[in-house]
């Protein structure tokens, strides 16, 4: 089990990153919250949750612990995988997650890729009153993770991984671009790739 890794970060991109971890480039498919605390060239720590199967092992990456404890939890209701976990931590915050399971929000459950309504009941059934408790109690979702530092950069290079992290999650690349395009006003603001992300998901899911 790798618990967490440190070391220089030699390459970032959409959902994953490379850390140098004494001359071994460790390839980690990271939460958006992860990724906006890793700066290439600079030192990086993540939590991590090692997955094996029979012909691969995936690394995936976490901002804390607290994220990756939840990553592993959702994984224990039927039809959660590990990219359909890492997907609902790009979506929703982990206390968003848990607010949503507890208040039995299946809309909120929905605006990931990947999950229907049945899946959104399902998944509330059985994971209802297994997640810890949200920290905001008064009623309402707190706002996704991730919208911290690490942006994509000057002259549109936010595009490019806010679309090939839409393709990573299952969107066709026509609609991956349609939603960049759709958030692009909010780029003149932001160039965060976690923010940004985060708004074209919101506007597939509206589509």
């Amino acid at each position: 089990m790798i618990a967490f890794l440190t070391g220089r970060v030699a390459a970032r991109g959409a959902g994953s990153a490379v850390i140098d971890v004494g001359g071994v480039g460790m390839f980690v498919q990271c939460t958006p919250s992860a990724l906006s605390h890793l700066h290439v060239g600079e030192t990086g720590t993540v939590a991590t949750s090692l997955v094996v199967r029979e012909d691969s092992l995936t690394l995936f990456g976490f901002a804390d612990d607290d994220e990756k404890h939840l990553f592993e939890q959702l994984q224990t209701a039927s039809g959660v995988g590990p990219r359909l976990a890492l997907a609902m931590l790009s979506v929703l915050s982990p206390d968003a997650l848990r607010q949503a399971v507890a208040a039995e929000d299946t809309n909120a459950l929905t605006r990931v890729p990947g999950i229907g309504k049945k899946g959104a009941q399902r998944i509330v059934l059985e994971l209802r009153g297994k997640l810890d408790p949200p920290v905001f109690t008064d009623g309402t979702l707190p706002p996704a993770q991730g919208a911290g530092a690490g942006g994509a950069g000057p002259n549109g290079a936010w595009r490019t991984q806010v679309v090939s992290g839409l393709v990573n999650l299952g969107w066709s690349a026509k609609d991956a671009e349609a939603a960049a395009a759709a958030v692009a006003p909010q780029a003149e603001e932001t160039t965060d790739v976690a923010v940004l992300l985060r708004s074209a998901l919101r506007t597939l899911s509206r589509a």
